[in-house]
Formats: C-alpha cells, structure tokens, sequence
C-alpha cells in the first residue's frame, strides 16, 4: 500500500534523461520508472534542448561529456530559457566532472559518477522531488491567494444573493481549479440555518448554485442534513471532495461551499478554501446589513469590521508568505519593524506614529509576491531586466494595501521605503522631504538588517561594516538624522540580537 503510494505520488514528477550511449538512457529510464517516475530519454543533446524547451520536465538528469556538445553547454542553453529545471550532471568520474563554480554559475544541482548502482542518483533525485514539491506547495499558496484577492472585490460588492451566490461559486472554482462545485446561501436574512429554516435544496430562501455534475440534489442533501440536523462543526475532507460551512461572525451556520478536486485535496487546497469561506461569510453578512441599514447600524459598522480584519488576515497571510518563499529573509520583516519602531521611539515620535510604523514594516515587502521566484532566489547577480521587476515591489505593495480604508495611511510608506534621499530611488524618485519620514526610516531599518543578514547571493557584511555603510550613506542614500537616531539604538545591539533571537530561528527552521 505504502509503496502504491510513493508511486503514486511519483508519478507526478516527470524526468529527462540525455546521454549519448542509448543503453544509458534506457537503463536510467526503467530503472526510474520502477519507482514511479514518468521518464524519456534523448541520446542527442542538441535535442534535448529543444524537448526541455517545448514540454514540462521537472527533472534533467544529463551526461557531461558528450558529442557533438558536451553536458555544461546544453545547461548553460537551457538557463537562457528554464530557471527551474533541476538537473543532475552524470560523468565518468570525478575528475571529469566541471569545476565546483561552473556548477554554481550554471545552478546544477549536483552530479553523479556513474557506476553499475544508482542508489546515490537516487537519492539526489528524491532531494530535488523534496525539493520541486515544496515550491509547488509555495506557488499553490501564492497562486490561491492571489486568486483570493481578486476574488474579494467581487464577492464583497454589494449585489444581490443570487448575485453574490455565483461570485462565490465562480471563487470556489477559480482556487481549486475544478468544474464540480457548489454553493448554498440562506437567501433571507443569512441567520442561522435550522431545521424548517435553511439550505434544504426545496426551501424557497435558500439560494443554491453548482457547476459540473457530481453535485445533485442527494448529494447536496446529505450535507445539508449534516451540517444542519446533526449540527456538523468541522469540515468534510474525503479523498477528492471537501465541504465546509460558512460560518457567521457568531459561528453560526449561514450556508455551505463544496468542492471536488480531479486529485486528492491537498492540504494548501484546504487552507487557502477555509480562508475563503470566511471571506464569503463576511461578504453574505455584508449584503444582508446593507438591506437592513436603517434598522441595524450597529451591525453594519461590525459587518465593515469583520471585513477589514478578513482582509487583514489575508495580508498578513500574503506577507508571512513573502518569507516562507526564500529561507534567507524569513524574519526579516520582523526585524525591520522592531529597527524602524525603536529608531522612531528615539525620534520621540508619538505612540500611534510607531503604531502605523510599525504595521507599514511588517508589510513593506508584501509587493515581492508579483516578483517570479526564479528572480527572487536567484543567487547570481540580477539582469537589469530582472532587477526592474523586483523595483516594482514597492509600488505593488502600495497598491494591494490600497484596497482598504484601514490601510489607507500605509500605503505611501511601503511605496517610499526605496526612495534615496538625494533623490536617486524609486518608484517615484522623491527626495528629503517630499519622502515620507516613516518610509526614510524603513529604509535605514531594512538596509541595516539586509547588510547584517545572509542572503544566498553573499554572507553577511557584518555589523562594523553595516555601520560604516550607514555613515557613509548619509545625506545620499540615507536621511542623515534617522541614521543619527539608529546608530544611537545600536549601542545596544547585542542586547537587541537577543530579543530578536526568535527570528533568526525562524529562518533556521
């Protein structure tokens, strides 16, 4: 069972193997194919180029010394086109093998010298599905959240129940990326759903929509009787289909969303759909207050409420996802929030100053999420085509904290936290005082914490060097008197390191 398993899941990773000798290949392939992989073989690498550039290999695992081209000039071919691909080199013998910084410069994953056992391929073949899976899981996340986000205007704009029932099936649809789903709201009054008041498919209040097939009256039923007559709390996860309840602001039952997915639910799939379905039941609460306005103010203002922290919730999710794409700035904006905060303190700014300081550094680089991974890790210098995507991270920024009231005042600030002093930054090119004074500090915060940091393209510059790079930056990059104010904080730095122990362990893990 276990082992039907692994192949299973195997089988969801594809493999080209390209060597010159034909009996290699085919070794390599049934070998391969025994636990699972889907694998093709090439013998002329000339061709392999093109096979990697028109199909969807994960996995590259390709001789060195070939004819008429040898192994590190079909990857370097590759890199111009496929950052992604992960590619094991197969040589002879070790000292055949390309130099350690040929490797790096062309991101081999490793090599293998060949012998009559591919236990050792193996296993650098397992580490690259580790690998391969976890970014999956990141780009699902990133993916569903970004649908989510596109999804919240649509769904949060006042319309009418059967209106706002497809905005939240078409939702449903576009997260998991399946045709069979459904949605059932209580039309009404969108209070909790009972026996004699609720989704029953023959009651008159309830609205119900569904795409695809598998969803018919029984089937939805039994859910119904589920959640309303046994009083269901959690939600429903078999195999393929998942069920949950739209909960009102008191946890009461106002509807449902199911789904089925062509695969097995993944658990991101769960995740990213449970934070929906709490998007849509402020959306269904919403629409009912606003149809009650003149009796129920209270209400509305919480209904605006519990919008705000959903959206909030979001972000914060997005942000926290920034980090968990690259290992080496988990916690990062954690610590550039403390920085920037304890700098305004000195400034003797005010309490609600730091407040919205705060919350602007933690959210700073929430734009990174539109920038594509093979940019953001690369761990070789950027092209200057690359790095203007990454510039565009701060107006992004600004503009997905836009879309709410609550983060109204922030959104300068996370767009100026690269503008330079003297006017050489970006987006907008501002200088000294038509930069926000918050975003002049995020700035000081975030380059003392990047030079202070290992990122994957250099070590740490260490503090005395951070620090004469700070001096050094004044009246240029850096507002001369926020430099002034941190270097004054930095005299407690090992005092500081301590407190912010917590995230450097957060990047450990």
């Amino acid at each position: 069972m276990r082992q039907g398993k692994r192949m299973t899941k195997m089988n969801t990773f594809s493999i080209l193997t390209v060597d010159d000798d034909p009996i290699m290949t085919s070794t390599l392939q049934a070998y391969f194919q025994r636990s699972g992989f889907h694998v093709d073989t090439e013998n002329e690498p000339e061709k392999a180029v093109e096979r990697v550039r028109n199909g969807r290999y994960d996995i590259l695992l390709l001789d060195f010394l070939m004819i008429p081209i040898c192994g590190d000039q079909v990857v370097e071919q590759i890199r111009r086109f496929n950052k992604d691909i992960y590619i094991i080199l197969l040589t002879g013998h070790k000292s055949m093998a390309p130099p350690i910084k040929t490797i790096r410069e062309l991101d081999i994953q490793g090599y293998f010298e060949k012998s009559d056992r591919f236990d050792q391929l193996e296993l650098l073949v397992e580490s690259c599905v580790k690998s391969i899976g976890q970014m999956r899981t990141i780009r699902e996340y990133q993916r569903g959240l970004s649908t989510i986000l596109d999804v919240l205007p649509r769904i949060y704009h006042l319309q009418a129940a059967e209106k706002l029932a497809e905005s939240i099936m078409e939702g449903v649809r576009e997260i998991t990326r399946s045709e069979e789903a459904f949605v059932g709201i209580n039309s009404c009054n969108c209070v909790e759903f009972s026996a004699g008041n609720g989704l029953g498919t023959d009651l008159p209040e309830c609205i119900m929509k569904r795409s695809g097939s598998y969803f018919t009256d029984e089937v939805v039923d039994r859910y119904v009787h589920m959640f309303r007559d046994e009083g269901r709390k959690e939600p429903v996860a078999e195999d393929q289909l998942l069920i949950l309840p739209i909960r009102s602001g008191q946890m009461e039952c106002i509807g449902l969303i199911g789904t089925r997915c062509p695969g097995e639910i993944r658990f991101e799939q769960r995740q990213l759909l449970e934070i929906f379905a709490r998007q849509s039941a402020q959306a269904v609460q919403n629409t009912t207050l606003h149809a009650m306005v003149n009796k129920q103010k209270e209400e509305l203002v919480k209904a605006y409420d519990d919008l705000r922290d959903g959206y909030i919730e979001v972000v914060s999710t997005m942000r926290l996802m920034v980090d968990a794409r690259d290992i080496y700035t988990r916690g990062h904006s954690d610590r550039v929030s403390y920085y920037a905060v304890r700098a305004a303190q000195q400034l003797g700014r005010s309490s609600e100053y730091c407040e919205r300081l705060k919350v602007a550094s933690l959210f700073h680089d929430i734009g990174k999420l539109g920038v594509p991974d093979s940019i953001l890790l690369k761990e070789s210098k950027l092209s200057e085509e690359e790095y203007e995507k990454v510039k565009k991270h701060a107006a992004k920024g600004a503009e997905i904290l836009s879309a709410i009231r609550r983060f109204g005042g922030i959104a300068p600030i996370v767009r100026g936290h690269h503008e330079r002093y003297d006017g050489g930054g970006y987006p907008d090119r501002l200088r000294q005082n038509e930069i926000p004074e918050e975003a002049r500090i995020i700035a000081v915060a975030d380059s003392f914490d990047a030079m202070t940091s290992d990122r994957q393209y250099r070590k740490s510059l260490g503090y005395e060097k951070a620090v004469k790079e700070l001096i050094e930056g004044k009246n240029t990059q850096f507002d001369p008197d926020i430099v002034d104010a941190f270097l004054i904080i930095l005299n407690d730095y090992e005092k500081i390191k301590e407190e912010l122990a917590w995230t450097y362990e957060e990047a450990v893990l």
